[in-house]
């Protein structure tokens, strides 16, 4: 994700240091450069050493290091950086830069940084609430510096508020938003499904298939960083939505189909990534059924087919499916894209190595209803999904 990114991270001293350690190995392991900068304070925490052996760089700590050549250490890591993550950030160390104090080597060069500045805040929520600190946080944003707002939680003090250091989840999405964003579909709004269903039979057992719903939330995710609004419905699946993505959990096919059909006609770009049930059991039974000695049969009601009801009355939305076939593969997608009234389809093939369900990577097809089919080698699923979004902004655009 961060593979030759150069991220500089500032830590200042509050108890939530020690989740930035593992902060920085999720950067390192993400491909990305790391080098730290420390407050005394921080070090009071934790060492400069561990963030030294996890960042395999040198923890710069003093605004003029001795072990330094040139006496402008706070330029020339500025200057490294592609992006500037203060990470726990105190309302001390906010309420210095806000004022225009740079007085350690941290402020320094955070005041010399012409790179996106994200600040992590974590403190008391009394402090967090403080009047003052809200003042310094705003003046700072409309200065063009950028905040991952804190969570609601117990916090070190054993109160229960708002200034806990978000997730480091959050913080990641802020880094690859600030790096890798762009305002292509800023204004459009996109649709996204994701995920399996689940059909129930009874209390305990249901029909469902293996989607893991990762194709789903990295197109969800490539196109909030794209600049889309971006509505996610999902099956239930064990993943986290990309921060600020509206996020609508569902289980099944019918409760899908009532989420996306209401939202319809406010959205420019449907994409449909979900395995939604083919079909749902003819009867629940309120309670768990029970084994006979003989052979059982289910009788099973079709379920509605969600994107070709939305084609229906499609107008000038632009409508995506996905086509999952072990054989005959290109004539029913094409026949798929009719039916279905899509401008175009993505084809894959979970028997192929790599492909399909619950890997990280996939081997598609785009085939449009202008006649075009396009190959893709197998890419991972964040890469597809980034492919797939130029054929939409070509589609936007053309």
């Amino acid at each position: 994700m961060f593979f030759g990114k150069n991220i500089l991270i500032g830590i200042t001293g509050g108890i939530a240091v020690y989740k930035t350690a593992e902060l920085v190995r999720e950067f390192k392991k993400a491909g990305a450069s790391v080098r730290v900068i420390m407050t005394g304070s921080a070090t009071n925490f934790v060492s400069p050493l561990t963030f030294e052996t996890l960042s395999e760089n040198d923890v710069l700590t003093d605004l003029f290091p001795e072990s330094y050549s040139k006496q402008t250490a706070h330029i020339d890591w500025a200057r490294w950086a592609d992006v500037f993550l203060v990470c726990p950030a105190t309302l001390n160390t906010i309420g210095k830069i806000a004022s225009g104090i740079a007085d350690n080597a941290l402020t320094t060069t955070i005041m010399a940084a012409d790179i996106p500045v994200i600040f992590c805040p974590a403190m008391n929520k009394a402090m967090f609430a403080n009047s003052i600190y809200q003042d310094n946080q705003k003046k700072l944003r409309q200065h063009g510096y950028f905040f991952v707002e804190p969570g609601a939680g117990e916090l070190a003090c054993g109160e229960v508020g708002y200034g806990r250091l978000a997730d480091n989840e959050a913080i990641i999405d802020a880094v690859q938003q600030q790096l890798f964003g762009t305002n292509e579909f800023t204004g459009k709004r996109f649709l996204i499904t994701a995920g399996p269903t689940e059909e129930s039979l009874d209390p305990v057992r249901f029909l469902t298939n293996a989607s893991s719903g990762k194709m789903g939330f990295a197109l969800a995710e490539q196109a909030k960083i794209r600049g889309a609004d971006v509505v996610l419905v999902s099956g239930p699946v064990h993943l986290k939505p990309f921060s600020g993505i509206e996020f609508v959990p569902v289980r099944t096919a019918e409760q899908m189909q009532q989420q996306v059909m209401k939202r319809l006609d406010n959205t420019d770009v449907l994409i449909m990534a979900a395995a939604v049930s083919d079909y749902r059991p003819a009867e629940y039974s309120q309670n768990k059924l029970k084994k006979k000695d003989n052979d059982a049969s289910l009788e099973l009601h079709k379920n509605d087919d969600i994107l070709a009801k939305a084609g229906q009355n499609k107008g000038e939305r632009i409508h995506i499916g996905f086509s999952v076939e072990t054989e005959n593969e290109r004539e029913n997608s094409l026949n798929k894209l009719r039916q279905k009234n899509c401008d175009f389809i993505v084809l894959n093939n979970p028997t192929h190595p790599g492909a399909g369900f619950r890997n990280d990577t996939n081997l598609v097809t785009v085939l449009d209803k202008e006649g075009h089919i396009e190959h893709f080698p197998l890419l991972t699923k964040l890469i597809v999904a980034d492919k797939i979004l130029d054929k939409v902004f070509q589609i936007i655009h053309s």
